[in-house]
């Protein structure tokens, strides 16, 4: 397979400007702008119905956009590169009378690859994932989790060099989560760029380097986790033995107080200006008795309150809040 050239100033693998889609009087996507360097793992994060899968489906040329231009590793016409894409849509679907290494070999085949190269690939791919005692089964005769597997393997076995996932994790217990995080780490480890939607800000977190936020079909954030959470000042957490002293002047005024029955008092604010180096020697001689003493950043699921919103929020805690847990 001929893979794209990569470079050490950081080319992309999908570049979106302008996106808009609109399904008749529903405007779906509205002025979608991505940027996904190769080799990364970069998240969609949103609720149900904001937009992601519509996007996905843009960015690969399944369907075409109203305005705006997209491109795969700098083609205008993604379908031009489609043997180096691998694509797992939310809404899995196998032939059940298929047996599982020629399902494999089967979407392997979509994407190029010679039927009988599938069929070795996927009996190999099986073997490695625990899935070897299988692999003359058909496809009816397996779990529901046994069946993701081997769709996902499919969409694999033509080694792409970008693979995209529109909400891979739904569905999956908390054993096969784990699962696939690790081989989407893999993947990325081996040089693939991963692309994947979740309404599930774990995984995201966990996962991703960068991530687009949508919600309303708009991208209202795109770039580094780490940037997003510093949306939100970082807080210090402070613990200390005294209530009261002169060492509280050193404090903001919009610091919080709590007591706890352990005797302790808690204190927390955001990071002052110039750190929080000036405010040591006053705690320190004015004898506040330190107990503890830290600085938290914001975690993604603030940011995301931060920067689409409460509602958004809220729309995406409904959507799984079992797998939030997760």
């Amino acid at each position: 397979m001929t893979r794209p050239p990569r470079s050490e100033d950081g080319p992309l693998a999908i570049e979106a400007r302008g996106l808009v889609k609109r399904f008749d009087d529903t405007l779906a996507v509205d002025g979608v702008d991505i940027a996904v360097p190769r080799g990364a793992i970069y998240g969609i994060l949103g609720p149900n119905g904001a937009g992601k899968t519509t996007t996905l489906r843009m960015l690969l040329g399944i369907i075409d956009p109203d305005a705006g231009v997209r491109r795969v590793f700098g083609h205008d016409r993604p379908h031009e590169v489609s043997r180096l894409i691998g694509y797992l849509p939310e809404e899995r679907g196998l032939y059940p009378a298929m047996k599982c290494d020629e399902a494999i070999a089967f979407m392997g085949a979509l994407r190029g690859l010679p039927l009988a190269e599938g069929r070795a690939k996927g009996r190999a791919l099986m073997e490695a994932h625990g899935l070897g005692h299988a692999v003359d089964r058909q496809i009816r005769q397996l779990s529901k989790g046994m069946a993701q597997t081997v769709q996902l393997l499919g969409t694999l076995v033509h080694e792409p060099e970008l693979v995209v996932f529109d909400e891979p994790f739904s569905g999956l217990d908390a054993i096969n989560q784990g699962k696939l995080e690790v081989l989407i780490r893999d993947l990325a480890a081996n040089g693939t760029t991963v692309i994947f939607s979740t309404h599930v800000i774990a995984h995201a977190e966990r996962l991703c380097e960068q991530i687009a936020i949508i919600a309303g079909g708009k991208v209202p954030f795109a770039g580094d986790v780490d940037s997003a959470r510093d949306r939100i000042p970082a807080q210090v957490r402070l613990e200390t033995r005294s209530a009261e002293g002169p060492w509280r002047t050193a404090f903001p005024t919009d610091a919080r107080h709590e007591h706890k029955s352990t005797g302790g008092h808690f204190w927390s604010f955001p990071v002052p200006e110039g750190g929080i180096e000036a405010m040591l020697r006053p705690l320190i001689e004015g004898d506040a008795g330190i107990l503890s003493l830290s600085i938290e950043r914001a975690g993604l699921h603030d940011a995301f309150v931060a920067i689409a919103g409460e509602a958004a929020a809220e729309a995406l805690a409904e959507d799984s809040p079992a797998e939030a847990r997760q």
